[in-house]
């Protein structure tokens, strides 16, 4: 959790770690990616992030996404979503019911996603304090990850279902809905398949 990150807000951060990685091949998130592996650098984003805490959720290859994550930084909790196979919606609920209750915010990291600029994470978490739902970077007119959503949001986390994780909370926002300015396509891309690695600056 980053230093200076004290705020009167109470934020944790979750990082999505429970996919199979299908078109990826399998053991995507463990798979080697500069000088640890494509996991490492979604962590390393959560940690600098505001916030208190910062939780792992895991699925399929537990075991292995466990190890990198306690290997990382002995301070990530796990929690492992039982029912990941359903899709992201799964996972979310599993990282959002395992929040403290005096939560007020939670970002959500994509274990995929090694390129977060973290410089737009502060911002999210200021235009949260000044009363938005939820907060999201965009870059060029796209809306990206990670994304902060407010306590108000968290029951209808825990009801979603399937794999569209939060994007239609996030859609029926509207105006609540603040977006911030990334500094680059960071929030934009993900590694899908090995030959994604490579353009990865992790």
């Amino acid at each position: 959790m980053a230093k200076g990150a004290e705020t009167t807000q109470r934020l944790e951060a979750i990082v999505l770690a429970a996919g199979a990685g299908v078109r990826f091949g399998g053991g995507k998130l463990t798979a080697p990616h500069g000088e640890g592996v494509l996991l490492e650098s979604a962590l390393r984003a959560a940690l600098a992030a505001p916030v208190r805490a910062v939780t792992v959720v895991t699925g399929a290859d537990a075991e292995a996404v466990a190890a990198v994550a306690r290997a990382f930084d002995p301070r990530l909790r796990i929690r492992h979503a039982p029912e990941h196979a359903e899709g992201m919606g799964a996972s979310l609920r599993a990282g959002v019911a395992a929040l403290p209750p005096d939560t007020d915010g939670v970002f959500v990291f994509l274990g995929d996603m090694p390129r977060v600029p973290t410089a737009v994470l502060r911002p999210m978490a200021e235009a949260l304090a000044r009363g938005a739902a939820a907060a999201a970077p965009v870059f060029e007119g796209r809306r990206g990850n990670p994304v902060l959503l407010g306590r108000a949001l968290f029951p209808q986390l825990l009801d979603l279902k399937g794999d569209t994780g939060a994007r239609a909370v996030l859609q029926a926002l509207g105006d609540e809905l603040a977006l911030v300015e990334a500094p680059d396509d960071g929030v934009l891309f993900d590694v899908d398949r090995p030959a994604d690695l490579p353009t990865a600056r992790g």
